[in-house]
């Protein structure tokens, strides 16, 4: 099982990226994806997941209003549209797939399978 997240990159203050996680050597219809984040120093911080169908989304406080969570079933794959990115946002961002969703978590392990990771950093 792999979980591939790529689109991480510098931005200044105020830009966009888009992150992507690709997943091989599952069902990827049967998960929950979330996407949580590391930045150094601190805890991992849940920020967003999305149902198994795309029809339900939850977003974490400091990110709702400018992080859209979505899938494509078709491709395996979920996306992560951020805008309005401050430097509060530097970290380095991860997908993690749980089959049955439980609510945000803060640690990896909590989760089936994640990935290695994309690293975001906003500075001007």
């Amino acid at each position: 099982v792999q979980l591939v997240e790529s689109g991480g990159g510098l931005v200044q203050p105020g830009g966009s990226l888009t992150l992507s996680c690709t997943t091989f050597g599952v069902t990827f219809s049967n998960y929950w994806i979330n996407w949580v984040r590391q930045a150094p120093g601190k805890e991992l911080e849940w920020v967003s997941v999305i149902s198994r169908e795309g029809d339900r989304t939850y977003y974490s406080t400091p990110v709702k209003g400018r992080f859209t969570i979505s899938r494509d079933n078709a491709k395996n794959t979920v996306y992560l549209r951020m805008n309005s990115l401050n430097t509060d946002d530097t970290a380095r961002y991860y997908c993690a797939a749980k089959r049955v969703y439980s609510g945000p978590h803060t640690t990896l392990d909590s989760y089936d399978y994640w990935g290695q990771g994309t690293q975001v950093t906003v500075s001007s």
